[in-house]
């Protein structure tokens, strides 16, 4: 039976939370990948290799939003003694004064599409719903995933070892083309379950080591063989463009498209740019 409830995704939780094996933690990741349908396997994904990224709901936010409910001594006391906001949280967490209305069970799609959409100044009311509907093993789950701390023993590595083991795919394949990669990770999964083609450096935007400037330790050839150009001061990126989808990764290889998407949308020529990302304003000295 193929299960998407957030029911699911905190069984997941507890179970990797207390299991010390790496092969235990293997089998475990790789079933609940094999049993889940899509979207919500890609987003368990996303959320054990640090790729989920909710940035309305921040710790400061979820600490007063407990308050409102708990008594903030016994929150803070209880945070001391346990050792972890989320499980406290969790177990200290009223039930609602109005029962909320019967309903399909949340879904870990549900809950990344709307906190990861929702206004800041939405997120409070729209938590606070969900941990309403959920008991304290899902509000566990919810919180982690919320406040971007898992923290179950599972590195990045070992979630993508999981899915290659579990779908008999090249782990090392996963890896080259996982930047150039979004969650839910469809044209992934459908790789692996023999839908479609596999995503390659050729059909996938993926990020490319730079060519990086070292000095010369002796020049051999004459000063007039050689072209200098000013070097402005900004952000060192690499625009990728592949099969009609532009992406930009910063020196470091992570995915900053989301921060500058007019300018992945002004480069449509395939191919990819190496280049200084440059801010120009309109004051008097700027380039």
């Amino acid at each position: 039976m193929r299960c998407a409830t957030m029911r699911a995704f905190a069984d997941l939780l507890d179970a990797l939370i207390y299991t010390r094996s790496r092969n235990a933690k293997l089998r475990l990741i790789g079933d609940y990948l094999a049993r889940t349908p899509d979207p919500d396997r890609g987003r368990a994904m996303a959320a054990l290799t640090g790729s989920l990224d909710l940035p309305a709901v921040k710790p400061a936010l979820v600490r007063a939003l407990v308050e409102e409910r708990v008594d903030p001594v016994l929150f803070a006391l209880s945070r001391d003694f346990v050792g972890d906001s989320a499980e406290t949280i969790a177990l200290l967490w009223p039930e609602p004064e109005v029962p909320p209305k019967a309903g399909a069970p949340l879904t870990l799609s549900e809950v990344v599409h709307v906190l990861g959409t929702i206004s800041k100044s939405d997120a409070p009311a729209a938590l606070a719903s969900m941990l309403d509907r959920l008991d304290a093993d899902e509000r566990f789950a919810l919180l982690k995933l919320a406040m971007g701390a898992l923290r179950v023993g599972v590195s990045a590595r070992l979630a993508k070892t999981a899915l290659a083991q579990a779908f008999g795919l090249d782990v090392d394949a996963v890896e080259e083309v996982w930047h150039g990669l979004v969650p839910p990770y469809a044209a992934l999964f459908d790789w692996a379950e023999g839908r479609g083609t596999q995503p390659t450096p050729d059909n996938v935007p993926v990020f490319r080591p730079f060519m990086l400037a070292h000095p010369l330790e002796e020049i051999r050839v004459s000063l007039d063989e050689y072209a200098a150009e000013w070097k402005w001061d900004g952000i060192r990126v690499q625009l990728v463009c592949v099969a009609g989808e532009t992406r930009l990764y910063s020196r470091a290889g992570d995915d900053i498209t989301h921060s500058f998407p007019e300018v992945a949308r002004g480069f449509a020529t395939p191919g990819v740019l190496d280049g200084e990302l440059l801010v120009k304003g309109n004051a008097q000295g700027a380039p």
